[in-house]
């Protein structure tokens, strides 16, 4: 994730709209935040620049995302909306921390393959022209046993059902 150049005016003046938005004083937020009124009426005039933490601490005083304030102070990128994925994880009390946070990496790397297969219109990840056959192997591979597939890509010997008969009847 890259970060954008800070415009530390904006976000004081992103602040101090999201404030007056709210209808709270600038002493109520400070107080809220739990920063020093004069600090924090220098954020809003862009003449000091909050860290991550103080953003985070105003965010919760504004009771606004914290993600919201990143994005305008450059911390992070601006991201597409996602579908409620992300709040349903995080909001999920069953799941520790480290589960959700792995959970989101999945996510995430489904998201950016996906737009990468839309910009690049390739097919889904394991799904190239011709190669592995639908049942798994390459025709002509040697399978576990050592012993090379059969044409139709199925393990030699194998009984039942062919790759494509329809196991429903009609």
């Amino acid at each position: 994730m890259g970060v954008n150049p800070v415009n530390v005016g904006s976000i004081g003046e992103y602040i101090r709209q999201q404030r007056e938005q709210a209808k709270i004083s600038l002493r109520q937020l400070s107080s809220a935040a739990g920063v020093s009124n004069p600090y924090l009426s220098q954020i809003e005039r862009g003449l000091r620049r909050p860290s991550a933490e103080i953003l985070q601490q105003i965010a919760k005083g504004l009771r606004i995302s914290a993600e919201a304030l990143y994005v305008q102070a450059g911390i992070l990128e601006d991201r597409r909306p996602d579908s409620g994925v992300r709040a349903a994880v995080l909001a999920d009390p069953e799941l520790t921390e480290r589960q959700k946070q792995v959970l989101l990496e999945i996510y995430e790397s489904f998201r950016r393959e996906l737009a990468t297969n839309v910009a690049g219109e390739a097919e889904p990840a394991g799904i190239e022209s011709g190669g592995i056959a639908p049942g798994g192997m390459e025709p002509g591979e040697p399978g576990p046993n050592g012993q090379a597939s059969q044409p139709d890509g199925t393990a030699p010997g194998a009984v039942g059902l062919r790759r494509d008969a329809n196991p429903v009847p009609e």
